[in-house]
């Protein structure tokens, strides 16, 4: 009885996690200003969506389900998240196509993921062997982020970068390999987005 409760409790959990994510789509996607614009059409989330549901029967091992919604969600959304890769509320993959998150990949809350990133493997071998991302991290289109390694929160790693190594907390990565180019790195100057817009003028 009490496992009925909890499956039924962590299904309900979705929704308030994909509210957490629309919040977060709010404050970092400039062409998001609704909540329904984006539930409606916004196809990166309707792939994040997928991924909450998917990622929910993988953990209750309910595979069948878990792996069809995993298969439709590459095909209908060209993003490849694995059902085990364990990605917090409050996340905003911006265009999705491409996006690539291996197994063993935790990210955190805040974090903004642009399009074609990949959050993959340096080695064949099983266990561990995908990154952990931190709490509001940006990762720029194209970057690659490969290995057991940790990305610092409030970190930013730029576009078509390659990290092969820990990133600290609060600052700037760039290049192929990527190294840091700058410590205690502000991300306000990055994006400041203002829904109020006056189109008076």
């Amino acid at each position: 009885m009490n496992m009925i409760i909890k499956f039924f409790k962590d299904f309900l959990s979705i929704f308030f996690d994909l509210n957490r994510d629309l919040n977060e789509y709010l404050k970092k996607d400039p062409a998001s200003n609704r909540k329904l614009g984006i539930i409606l059409f916004n196809t990166a989330f309707h792939g994040l969506v997928l991924y909450r549901i998917y990622h929910f029967f993988h953990k209750y091992k309910i595979y069948p389900i878990s792996y069809f919604l995993y298969m439709l969600s590459k095909i209908l959304y060209s993003m490849d998240i694995h059902p085990a890769a364990k990605l917090d509320a409050g996340i905003v993959i911006d265009h999705g196509i491409g996006v690539v998150i291996g197994s063993t990949t935790t990210v955190g809350s805040g974090t903004l993921i642009y399009h074609q990133v990949t959050l993959g493997a340096k080695h064949i071998k099983k266990g561990k062997r995908h990154p952990d991302i931190g709490e509001n991290v940006i990762i720029g289109a194209g970057a690659k982020v490969l290995g057991d390694i940790i990305i610092g929160d409030n970190s930013v790693i730029a576009a078509n970068s390659v990290v092969l190594r820990n990133v600290p907390s609060n600052c700037l990565v760039a290049g192929i390999p990527a190294k840091i180019k700058s410590f205690e790195y502000d991300q306000n100057h990055i994006y400041e987005i203002n829904h109020n817009y006056d189109f008076s003028i």
